[in-house]
């Protein structure tokens, strides 16, 4: 299983965020039901952490008006050696 972050943006106006709101919470699914929104920042987008096999089965969450402005992002976190292996390769960029 992957961990994907799905940002979904949606309008700047009132109704805009009412229905995308709306939309996510009529699904019933728990991911929809459980995002983070921007609105209040000014940010208008909502974001989700999902945990599954890919992109595609990240982006089939949504509701279908908002898969296609989506975006999704695999994440990772870097171990200690690999940290290491990634300094050096930058490193070795930076002075080849």
């Amino acid at each position: 299983m992957g961990r994907f972050m799905i940002e979904v943006p949606h309008e700047d106006s009132k109704a805009a965020c009412s229905k995308a709101v709306l939309i996510f919470h009529q699904s019933g699914s728990h991911f929809l039901t459980h995002a983070e929104w921007g609105c209040k920042d000014g940010v208008h987008s909502a974001w989700l952490e999902v945990e599954v096999e890919n992109r595609e089965q990240a982006r089939q969450i949504l509701p279908p008006a908002y898969r296609s402005k989506a975006r999704i992002v695999e994440l990772n976190t870097w171990s200690g050696k690999e940290l290491e292996a990634l300094a050096q390769i930058h490193q070795d960029s930076i002075s080849g």
